[in-house]
């Protein structure tokens, strides 16, 4: 456990070192997100924050090099260097996108180019639960489309959180670590395999969108821009493919071995992925194009119920943590437990969800009844005299 906490922090420093430069050098370059009426943001700040993202990775990756228990991982396998190719090549397109903007389907061949240097890099789904069948070997054929189609909802889902301060970074931390703690524990009996890889993965994940958040959190002084989400998602991608779809073993079938640790990030990430189809629905419905921007999506109706910045992102972290550790419970505890848990978790988020929308309500009907009352006596008056 210690080797992957100093590649944690080797992640975490080195992007918290790192950031205040890119954030200058941003600066220099004019690489400034400029308020819009899309846009929550009410001042010019500067993007690209994914560039120390990627240090931060490299940085943790290197760590991990240096250790002596986990430097033999870089000679059996090309995972991790497969895997930081690709994140390099979306912050590279990630970054030109934050500098001059890209349109949607240029982003998404980006995306399916570096899912394929996972998978030239051995990146794959192996092994995959399927309905009736149980767990079952991925045929060549199957392997590939499954592997991508699991990067671009992982990619895509890490990007549409970045639409508030704090946000994206602040869920991947989530996300990475729920994922963690699974392989390092109860996972570790369930898979035959070698996780180290994936848990290199997870905590350079953790690490370097920790080290990023404290720059991030409202009110931002950088935003990682898709130089960040897109890479942060596909390392997210990465690791449970390490994890999970390249280790597990078809004997037995465990579905709970295989289903908990991949259905994590999945859960984790319920609120953006909910938020995308919702997205999706409603602009088909008005016969716009389903990559049009909006101010609709989840985190801004919390907005909008009277919920500030900061709050509507602690709830959303609210979120997540609760689902993932709902996730990790099953392996953990009794089902008494876990229920106890979940609806006491419940009941507090749904108080801070509605509450401030109730006493804002609340208030607004005080004052109405003030208004209406001086305005009564106003009116008595003005007759008596």
């Amino acid at each position: 456990m210690g080797a992957y906490l100093g590649v944690f922090l080797a992640s975490a420093v080195a992007v918290a070192v790192v950031t205040p430069l890119v954030r200058r050098l941003a600066a220099r370059f004019g690489a400034i997100d400029q308020p819009s009426d899309r846009k929550v943001h009410p001042k010019p700040t500067p993007t690209g924050g994914g560039v120390g993202i990627l240090i931060g990775v490299a940085a943790g990756m290197a760590a991990a090099a240096l250790t002596p228990s986990l430097r033999s991982i870089f000679r059996e396998s090309s995972e991790l260097q497969g895997t930081l190719a690709a994140a390099a090549i979306l912050t590279a397109v990630g970054l030109r996108d934050d500098l001059r903007g890209m349109t949607a389907p240029v982003k998404l061949a980006a995306q399916i180019l570096a899912a394929g240097v996972l998978i030239l890099f051995g990146v794959e789904l192996l092994f995959f639960w399927f309905p009736t069948q149980g767990v079952v070997v991925v045929t060549a054929d199957l392997a590939v489309p499954l592997t991508v189609v699991w990067v671009l909802l992982i990619v895509n889902a890490v990007n549409l959180m970045d639409g508030l301060d704090g946000l994206a970074a602040g869920i991947v931390v989530i996300a990475a670590t729920a994922f963690f703690i699974y392989l390092s524990t109860a996972g570790a009996s369930s898979f035959p395999g070698d996780t180290r890889a994936a848990q290199i993965l997870a905590a350079v994940t953790a690490g370097a969108a920790l080290g990023f958040l404290p720059y991030n959190f409202y009110p931002a002084r950088i935003f990682m821009g898709d130089s960040g989400s897109m890479p942060l998602g596909l390392l997210l991608a990465a690791a449970t493919i390490s994890g999970v779809g390249r280790t597990l073993q078809p004997s037995g079938g465990d579905i709970a071995a295989f289903s908990i640790p991949v259905l994590i990030p999945m859960i984790v990430l319920a609120v953006p992925l909910a938020d995308v189809a919702l997205a999706v629905i409603r602009r088909l419905r008005r016969g716009r194009p389903v990559f049009a921007p909006d101010k609709e999506h989840i985190h801004h109706q919390l907005r909008e119920i009277g919920n500030t910045h900061r709050r509507t992102v602690l709830i959303i972290y609210f979120w997540s943590i609760l689902a993932a550790g709902s996730g990790l419970a099953i392996t953990f505890i009794n089902g008494r437990e876990i229920v106890g848990g979940i609806v006491a978790g419940a009941v507090v988020l749904i108080g801070a969800t509605f509450l401030p929308q109730r006493l804002r309500a609340l208030l607004r009907a005080r004052r109405a009844r003030k208004l209406e009352a001086g305005t009564t006596t106003a009116t008595v008056r003005t007759k008596s005299s």
